[in-house]
């Protein structure tokens, strides 16, 4: 393993009580009190500060952090609109981290590559500017694997980001920083992106929420291409569910520039988490795909402890038939992310001085991508379209469609990757996250919530897929086994004290 992926001394100033206080609020509650003007916003920022000072050495979350001085003046100019009667929005005065994988303009955007070290870009990417224009401080970036391939999250950059519960483990990815900042409360709420669950994994090893939302829901602005890469979406990432929803609404929304995204505002009128009724709700648990999916010992059966609480409130829990070939799927899958990924690094492909510095699975990844054909693509295309209206036939018997979040439990952040799961060899250095992809080619929704701890005091997630544009009723289920499971959601890890 390269030397980035270190033992991190764990010498950690104290913090002060008020600032514990101030960054245990939910973005909610840290929301009603600055506009109440309870607390003030240089308060939430010095607070924000000195816990990062205070953890961050240790678990290398956050990175490319701006000015302290500066960030404090911000914090100063949003207290005094506030005393003028005017709010950004709801995070006025919220400190931010946004994943590395986004332009910010002035703050350096690595994507975790050496060949971005130095990349200061010149604008913000849209995600940054709307999160902005809601009110929040851009601190710095949260850590991000190299060009956010892998669900581990290291680069030779930064080096290697720890999990909140237990540092000597990963953190997942690749929005495993933003996952440990939310954590660790480091931050109040965060963004991610998701192409193979790097929103739903890392939410999962670090017991906070990710959504992934519907295709397009959230437009990427500016990207050279607009119309053929469907695999990846930005997202939000939250300790709570309102936080989550209130994040997608500031993200989402349809910008003409992009294409593809989806028409209006989300969620087009005022916010509504009421529950259903859960004697309606129909969930198909569909676990290892009749043991086509490799498992760790233990995650399925705490995934079907969190779906009990779902069956104890009224929900119909049942294992359906899989409707669809897994392997097919799995091949479908390479090629899609193939293609794109390639495209994705050519400019760097081709130069072979840039070349030998992209990470080998990199390399594999976009050697895999020049061999593929039109007809191969074209093949690919006409069998993820029969995989979608596979996902709607299960869809139109059953709300929410069920799977564990990850294979595995948080593993050795000196490990790259997993070579096997429950003695099965992974062929790829992707191949142990293929229980994501369904949300994913399907263009679907899909919600992450913590399912609890493993034996071994390890979280794991559980992640709820939805119908297409159903991001409301994803989280208003949330939100009904948010209330069910709150002593259970409330554990801190335990460098929170």
């Amino acid at each position: 393993m390269n030397g980035t992926m270190r033992p991190i001394p764990v010498t950690e100033p104290a913090m002060s009580p008020d600032a514990t206080r101030i960054t245990d609020l939910t973005g909610v509650q840290l929301s009603e009190a600055i506009h109440a003007r309870s607390v003030s916003c240089r308060e939430v920022m010095q607070a924000h500060l000195e816990r990062i000072d205070a953890l961050n050495p240790r678990f290398n979350a956050i990175v490319s952090r701006v000015d302290a001085g500066l960030l404090l003046a911000q914090a100063d100019t949003c207290d005094a609109e506030l005393a003028g009667g005017t709010s950004r929005g709801w995070m006025h005065g919220f400190p931010m981290a946004v994943k590395d994988l986004c332009n910010t303009a002035g703050v350096v955007t690595t994507r975790g590559s050496p060949l971005l070290a130095n990349f200061v870009p010149s604008q913000d990417d849209l995600l940054v500017r709307r999160m902005k224009a809601a009110g929040g401080i851009l601190i710095g970036k949260t850590n991000t694997p190299e060009f956010g391939l892998g669900s581990q999250t290291y680069n030779p950059v930064f080096g290697v980001t720890r999990n909140a519960w237990q540092p000597a483990l990963c953190a997942g990815g690749s929005s495993g920083g933003a996952a440990v900042a939310l954590a660790l409360r480091l931050l109040p709420v965060a963004d991610g992106s998701d192409m193979m669950g790097s929103l739903r994994n890392p939410a999962g090893f670090n017991h906070v929420f990710g959504l992934r939302p519907s295709q397009g829901r959230v437009p990427a602005w500016p990207r050279p291409e607009q119309w053929l890469s469907q695999l990846g979406t930005d997202g939000p990432m939250a300790r709570c569910v309102e936080d989550l929803a209130r994040l997608l609404m500031i993200q989402a929304g349809r910008d003409d520039r992009v294409p593809l995204s989806l028409a209006g505002d989300w969620p087009g009128g005022p916010l509504d988490l009421q529950p259903p009724d859960l004697r309606q709700v129909r969930i198909a648990w569909l676990g290892d795909l009749g043991g086509y999916l490799p498992m760790e010992p233990g995650i399925l059966g705490l995934c079907e402890t969190a779906l009990q609480v779902f069956a104890d409130a009224g929900c119909a829990v049942d294992a359906p038939a899989v409707p669809f070939s897994p392997a097919r799927v799995w091949e479908t899958w390479l090629t899609w992310r193939r293609w794109l990924v390639a495209g994705s690094l050519r400019e760097f492909w081709l130069q072979p001085d840039k070349r030998e510095h992209l990470k080998p699975d990199a390399r594999w990844e976009v050697e895999q991508g020049e061999r593929l054909s039109a007809s191969d693509v074209l093949e690919a295309g006409t069998a993820r379209s029969r995989f979608y209206q596979q996902m709607l036939g299960l869809l139109a018997h059953h709300d929410v469609v069920a799977l564990p979040s990850a294979q595995v439990w948080p593993f050795d952040a000196q490990t790259p990757w997993p070579r096997e799961i429950a003695g099965r060899a992974m062929d790829t250095y992707h191949r142990w996250m293929e229980v994501v992809i369904y949300a994913t080619l399907a263009g679907l929704p899909a919600l992450s919530i913590p399912a609890g701890f493993g034996p071994q005091g390890l979280p794991m997630g559980l992640q709820l897929i939805g119908r297409p544009n159903g991001e409301l009723a994803l989280l208003r289920l949330a939100r009904a086994y948010e209330i069910r499971t709150t002593a259970m959601l409330a554990r801190k890890p335990p460098a929170c004290g």
